[in-house]
């Protein structure tokens, strides 16, 4: 279906129209092959957007090369929030990871010799965690760290995240195997407006 994650990566998808204070939340699918991920609301191919925020879809690509570009939106500063999206092969719910490790993408070596050991996800897992139930998914956190490119990601993010006052919200997502293309919509939309509701306007533009 055309409007995919998979497929807007682009200005229409991403840029915030002049005037529009809402930070952008990025929403990236880094396993882009599932139908599930798809935000657009109907035919007339809008993105869903959670209140008080834009949604920013960025298709799955190569783990480094993603993580150079999610590093740039959020160093633009129109962006203040990621939520990663994938799978989880452990348990039938949906799940938010807390925390990823310091490995490299095959999981066998240290990603950083001077990074520390563990980051921790700075998205509102309590939040995000409520607001799953409350719309009928099954969901808990996990300190455990799945070795696949989603943990790859989230510690790469986090370790790059720009130095300033406000520190952006970075979450991963997972979603059972088992669940269908609602489920998953649902979960995401769940997650990302949990997140949304703690991000503050942009600065007015001069």
């Amino acid at each position: 279906m055309a409007g995919t994650m998979n497929e807007i990566d682009g200005p229409k998808g991403n840029d915030a129209p002049n005037g529009d204070r809402r930070p952008g939340i990025i929403i990236c699918a880094y396993e882009g092959e599932d139908a599930g991920w798809d935000l657009v609301e109907d035919l007339s191919g809008e993105i869903w957007s959670p209140a008080g925020a834009r949604a920013v879809p960025i298709a799955g690509n190569d783990p480094d090369a993603l993580a150079t570009t999610l590093a740039a939106r959020l160093g633009s500063g129109d962006c203040r929030a990621v939520l990663l999206v994938g799978r989880t092969r452990k348990g039938q719910g949906f799940r938010v990871q807390m925390r990823a490790e310091n490995r490299t993408l095959d999981h066998k070596h240290r990603l950083s010799d001077t990074g520390p050991g563990v980051a921790r996800a700075t998205a509102p897992v309590a939040d995000i965690l409520r607001a799953l139930t409350a719309a009928g998914l099954q969901a808990d956190a996990s300190s455990e760290a799945e070795a696949d490119a989603g943990s790859y990601l989230l510690y790469r993010v986090l370790a790059d995240l720009p130095d300033g006052p406000l520190t952006p919200s970075i979450g991963l997502l997972r979603a059972p195997a088992p669940a269908n293309e609602a489920a998953v919509r649902k979960g995401i939309k769940a997650a990302a407006s949990a997140m949304a509701s703690h991000l503050a306007p942009l600065p007015r533009s001069n």
